[in-house]
């Protein structure tokens, strides 16, 4: 009887692996089950890559997806090996580690580009006809890294996503390699890098106001066409190192790996682990782990904030009441007298006041505290958009007729809160004045006596 317990429990511990080697394949491969936890692909000295079968290609571009599969479709039909046959039409190209080793002349470190969470990236090109359809180009090839942040359920989200998704504000993913342990992941290259090293590393020249305000728009752009595809994508990490730019500074989302499918239907919200970036993570979703499209909404207002200012989201390196810059500068975006305490000063005054002011109120309302009270993506393209037309001296009546209205109520509102500040402080400068005397008080109803004297100031004695 003991006995057909103890195999009972084997084969359900079994099964609970084989769940899991499904699901994290790269994760519980060779190197899982070694123990050691080093395998895989490392930068080198370009060897001659190892005979190996290759996957078969990707099959011929078709029409098109008739829709989107989301990554809980195709974790439950099939297993890596299958993912080009389940994303036909998406064009992607199925790589070996040895053609991607031989790309990147063997990951040498002249052709490293960075690091982030899934691992390093570097800079490689494939020759006209390395894949049937693929063209000569210059290409960025991601590796996982077992000991970093992300794992093999964040490759398989970004080839979900990216193999799919077709937009001109998405870096566009070429293809992909899953090869035994190893899970690596193959771009265009973006020549400009990403607007983080431009903005706070200082990369000459710096980006001038036409050209921050176009990368914006741009970033804006592609974040509200996953929010309004008819499967919505939650973008979920919008961060100034995920914008990449291309020769012309447009700007590109890139990195899917933190991505989900919205809600749909009546849902209005998916619940999920609290992942992302300090000081860029709306405040709702910290605290409730509800993500909605407004929580992107809200990381684009620090972005923009950040590309007004110059100024990073968290920057430990200054004074306490500074380091976070939504809760230093949030109140001065809607006051275009204090609109210089927020500029970049490396811009030099050369920008459109007006369209500043009026970016630094789309900031303002992106970050507020209520997602209810954030605008859709698509509101703030059709707000941010015309701004790229407005001259560096127009006047405030060039701006779009409701950026006029808006302006001005919120001007009404500033004169009617300082005429109540004043007649406030005339009232009190009276009262302080007049002679002292002894005014009774009255108990507010359900108050006992008890509560009355604790919590009211005592009178002074005669």
């Amino acid at each position: 009887m003991a006995s057909s317990k103890k195999k009972k429990k084997q084969q359900q511990q079994q099964k609970q692996l084989s769940a899991w080697r499904f699901l994290f394949g790269g994760c519980l491969g060779s190197a899982g089950a070694s123990g050691t936890g080093n395998s895989k692909v490392r930068p080198g000295p370009r060897t001659p890559p190892p005979p190996t079968t290759p996957p078969p290609s990707s099959p011929a571009p078709s029409a098109g997806l008739q829709q989107r599969l989301s990554v809980t479709d195709v974790m439950s039909t099939c297993s890596d090996q299958d993912l080009s046959v389940s994303l036909v039409g998406s064009n992607l190209h199925v790589f070996t580690v040895g053609e991607l080793k031989a790309a990147t002349q063997g990951f040498v470190d002249s052709n490293f580009l960075g690091e982030g969470g899934f691992g390093p990236v570097y800079r490689g090109a494939v020759a006209e006809g390395a894949k049937p359809g693929l063209r000569a180009q210059q290409i960025a090839v991601k590796l996982w890294d077992p000991e970093g942040t992300q794992g093999h359920k964040e490759w398989l989200s970004e080839v979900i996503f990216l193999g799919q998704l077709r937009h001109p504000n998405l870096v566009k993913l070429v293809g992909y390699c899953s090869e035994e342990e190893h899970r690596l992941l193959v771009y265009e290259y973006m020549p400009k890098g990403s607007l983080e090293n431009h903005l706070f590393k200082k990369f000459p020249p710096v980006l001038s106001w036409s050209t921050r305000l176009n990368i914006a728009v741009g970033a804006a752009k592609g974040l509200a066409f996953l929010h309004d595809a008819e499967k919505p994508v939650i973008y979920r990490d919008f961060k100034t190192s995920n914008i990449l730019l291309d020769p012309d500074y447009e700007a590109k989302l890139s990195d899917f790996g933190l991505a989900k499918d919205g809600p749909e239907g009546d849902d209005t919200h998916v619940s999920t682990r609290v992942m992302g970036t300090h000081g860029y993570a709306a405040p709702e979703y910290i605290l409730t782990g509800h993500l909605t499209a407004k929580s992107d909404v809200y990381s684009f207002g620090v972005v923009l904030l950040e590309i007004l200012s110059g100024r990073r989201a968290v920057d430990k390196t200054r004074p306490s009441r500074e380091q976070n810059l939504v809760d230093h500068m949030r109140s001065w975006l809607k006051d275009p007298q204090k609109l210089g305490r927020v500029m970049d000063p490396d811009l030099e005054g050369n920008y459109s006041h007006a369209a500043a002011h009026r970016a630094a109120l789309v900031a303002y309302q992106c970050l507020s505290g209520s997602p209810k009270n954030r605008p859709d993506m698509s509101k703030v393209v059709e707000d941010l958009e015309p701004l790229l037309t407005v001259a560096d001296d127009a006047p405030l009546d060039e701006l779009p007729a409701a950026t006029v209205a808006q302006g001005d109520r919120e001007q009404k509102e500033r004169a009617r809160r300082r005429d109540g500040d004043r007649r406030e402080k005339v009232r009190q400068e009276k009262i302080a004045r007049s002679p002292k005397r002894a005014v009774p008080r009255r108990r507010a109803p359900g108050q006992s006596q008890e509560f009355w004297e604790w919590h009211m100031p005592a009178q002074g004695k005669a």
